[in-house]
């Protein structure tokens, strides 16, 4: 079944030998957090909400006021294939309530969700597809990761130079089982690295998916000896792990750059146009910026149709552009934060009917650049602090609490 109500949650979780139930969430970092509940506890999560204590998670909020309660989502039900069949683990993901019921203001599901339904009062969708990079190291014998690269393999190599394959193999099969579609999987250019894209979904579902993924990589290559990393910049001297963003604007099933391609340009010009502002939402660490410029990564903010190293990659169907790829965020992203803040800029450009600078072409002819990224992770906080774009009242709440919770690790 693709999507569950409550009652097929309920009924799926008494008849298939469910024991534990975990309930996923994410702080305002984006790091994964969840707590368990036993199979009886799931139509009271449902009605009344599970409490937690976001103030032992994040002191973004007051103590007196973090007791929050989580409300899992019925449609994000899926078994965890690596966990074992008999006494099944399965998980859902949850949407953070305040007790007495009103939408919590840090819940990031929750303000992408905002985002959407902005989107759609404007006439249109959006599909996000997201192609990882990742690393895989040996371990230790405690099971720590080393500096060891699993392999020596290079981009595309295959075995034995690739020692990765059969690892890609069961994260693919697993992401399946869970309703995540592999589209791609190969070995990257660095030593032991590796790249898995799956098919485009609605926003909001990538984000689940993305989540889902990062913790399907990370289970299974433990289960294998190995330690993935996600970090932007694991090997100084090698390439750097991107998450780019392929982003297509679609209304009434028809893809916007057919039905309404000005709009669809306007709304690519706002985000070119707030990249330096919303940087921090896409590389939340300093080793993000230790990556840009470096193996092809971009560092320019730059579009082109034709050069696959621009910071916009934009490609052409039947002679039309055709949504974007945004190659510049890493996995330190929140990405329910992440996307919200591209969305949120992308209907700025709408509103103000902004326009789309020329091409940088391949030789370098066309259109300037519009500056750089910031160049490390302070200057990425100033240029928010200073952005009246993320301080409107869409966003201004989480944009604070954000910045602080990135600043104490400055």
């Amino acid at each position: 079944m693709d999507s569950y109500s409550k009652e097929d949650a309920i009924s799926y979780v008494n008849d298939h030998d469910v024991k534990f139930i975990r309930l996923s969430f994410c702080d305002i970092k984006g790091v994964h957090k969840n707590i368990s509940i036993m199979p009886q506890e799931l139509e009271r999560a449902f009605s009344d909400g599970i409490k937690i204590d976001y103030y032992k998670i994040s002191k973004c909020v007051e103590e007196k006021t973090g007791e929050v309660v989580l409300v899992p989502d019925a449609r994000t039900l899926h078994v965890l294939p690596w966990r074992p069949q008999t006494g099944r683990v399965v998980r859902f993901y949850c949407n953070i309530f305040k007790t007495d019921g009103s939408p919590f203001a840090y819940d990031t599901r929750g303000i992408l969700r905002n985002a959407l339904e902005r989107c759609r009062q404007n006439g249109f969708s959006c599909r996000i597809g997201l192609h990882s990079e990742f690393y895989l190291f040996k371990t230790a014998e405690d099971g720590d990761r080393t500096d060891e690269p699993w392999d020596n393999g290079g981009y595309l190599d295959i075995a034995p130079l690739d020692r990765g394959e059969n690892i890609r193999r069961e994260i693919c099969l697993a992401l399946e089982d869970m309703g995540i579609v592999p589209e791609t999987s190969y070995h990257e250019a660095g030593p032991g690295q590796n790249e898995i894209d799956f098919r485009a979904s609605d926003a909001e579902k990538s984000a689940d998916h993305f989540i889902t993924y990062m913790s399907t990589v990370r289970s299974i290559a433990g289960r294998n000896g190995a330690y993935a990393s996600f970090s932007p910049k694991p090997l100084k001297w090698d390439s750097g792990n991107g998450l780019h963003i392929q982003c297509n604007l679609h209304t009434a099933g028809e893809d916007l750059s057919v039905a309404d391609p000005v709009k669809q340009e306007q709304f690519f010009a706002g985000v070119f146009n707030r990249m330096r502002d919303i940087t921090v939402f896409l590389n939340a660490s300093e080793e993000s910026y230790e990556r840009f410029g470096e193996k092809g990564a971009p560092k320019n903010i730059t579009w082109s149709t034709g050069k696959q190293s621009r910071l916009f990659r934009v490609p052409v169907v039947d002679g039309r552009k055709s949504g974007f790829m945004l190659r510049s965020p890493d996995a330190t992203m929140n990405p329910y934060l992440a996307f919200a803040v591209i969305l949120e800029a992308g209907l700025c450009g709408i509103k103000n009917r902004e326009q789309l600078p020329d091409e940088l072409h391949a030789d370098h002819t066309g259109g300037e650049t519009n500056g750089s990224l910031p160049k490390n992770l302070k200057e990425a906080v100033k240029a928010a602090e200073e952005s009246g774009f993320l301080h409107t009242k869409e966003l201004s709440v989480v944009t604070d609490k954000y910045l602080d919770a990135i600043r104490k690790g400055l």
